[in-house]
């Protein structure tokens, strides 16, 4: 514990001699919280952004034809059948 308070630069509160598990984890707390607001914020647009991004090609792909339509012809066994009568 006291490495990783030394890692983080975290000095001890005025009058006491070692930096407290309860002031380095309540500060702590407060970053990560901030950190996962932020977080999923991010995370949000991000996913706005990809979903405009795929109606775009959506859009895109509909305009386009991805298949041609030909006119039927008159061959096969039930068209013949058809035709003898």
């Amino acid at each position: 514990f006291l490495e990783t308070t030394a890692y983080f630069c975290m000095k001890p509160k005025m009058g006491e001699k070692e930096v407290s598990p309860h002031s380095f984890f309540s500060i702590w707390h407060e970053f990560s919280s901030d950190f996962k607001d932020f977080w999923k914020k991010e995370n949000k647009l991000i996913l706005q952004e990809r979903v405009k991004e795929a109606e775009e090609v959506c859009r895109q792909k509909k305009g386009k034809s991805l298949y041609n339509i030909r006119p039927k012809h008159d061959s096969g066994i039930v068209s013949k059948n058809l035709y003898k009568h």
